[in-house]
């Protein structure tokens, strides 16, 4: 691990991060209603699937898909405060490297999830991340990510807006990557406002949001003869499924 991270991470709850030491199930609360609709047609049937959630921060995730009813439920995270508040929520919390912990993992899980993680590995350690989540995955288990979009004009701020942030991804740049590691099924969304179901404020913004939407992809339309991929939010969130058979890479094999 860099200098930089040895210093940082142990105290990237409170530090970086704002958090306490007492997981706010409340506020955990509000913040997953939007994921209903980020992770819509997403999430596995079964609740007995086994989801890992990587780089899991204070638990929010975990506690997410605990209130709606899976029981498997693992977390990882390399900050000693994080794993502590994550820890509130589900026993199975792990403090370790992800790499090294998605490496010793082969394909126990139904689902991975990582929320604003990737952009934080230097671009050779993204393809041993992508490569972990394959090993970790069951055929036909789904990966989702979650990173700051690099094609939206407010990029540089949440780039720039954590020191431990070393890339930044866009539709096209994540998407071949996980092709690359053997992903199939890629999707991307923004993440913007919820259209319904949140609240009428966000069904406003989200009405607002499509018109500003449209002027960027005319803007993209003038200036290059596209609209672009349409994604334009500050963060946005990837699915890929892990499919059956050999996949491209350096390693050239499953």
């Amino acid at each position: 691990m860099t200098d930089y991270r040895l210093r940082i991470y142990p105290q990237y709850g409170s530090r970086f991060q704002g958090a306490g030491t007492d997981f706010n199930s409340v506020l955990s609360g509000r913040w997953g209603r939007a994921y209903d609709w980020y992770l819509r047609s997403w999430l596995p049937e079964d609740k007995q699937a086994n989801i890992l959630d990587v780089a899991c921060g204070n638990g929010s995730l975990l506690h997410f898909f605990r209130q709606r009813g899976y029981s498997k439920l693992t977390g990882v995270d390399i900050s000693p405060e994080q794993v502590a508040l994550a820890g509130q929520v589900i026993p199975d919390v792990h403090q370790a490297n992800v790499l090294d912990f998605l490496e010793s993992h082969c394909g126990e899980f139904d689902l991975i999830t990582g929320l604003d993680l990737i952009e934080h590995f230097q671009k050779d350690e993204v393809l041993r991340f992508l490569d972990g989540c394959y090993h970790s995955l069951k055929t036909g288990g789904r990966l989702i990510l979650q990173t700051p979009n690099a094609e939206t004009p407010w990029a540089g701020y949440h780039r720039y807006n954590d020191l431990t942030h070393e890339i930044c991804f866009q539709h096209n740049s994540i998407s071949c990557l996980l092709r690359l590691c053997g992903f199939g099924a890629v999707e991307v969304r923004e993440q913007g406002p919820v259209p319904y179901g949140y609240s009428l404020k966000s069904t406003i913004r989200w009405l607002m949001w499509q018109l500003i939407r449209s002027g960027l992809k005319a803007y993209n339309l003038a200036e290059t003869g596209s609209t672009g991929s349409g994604v334009y939010t500050r963060v946005f969130i990837t699915g890929a499924i892990k499919e059956k058979g050999s996949k491209d890479g350096q390693t050239g094999k499953e």
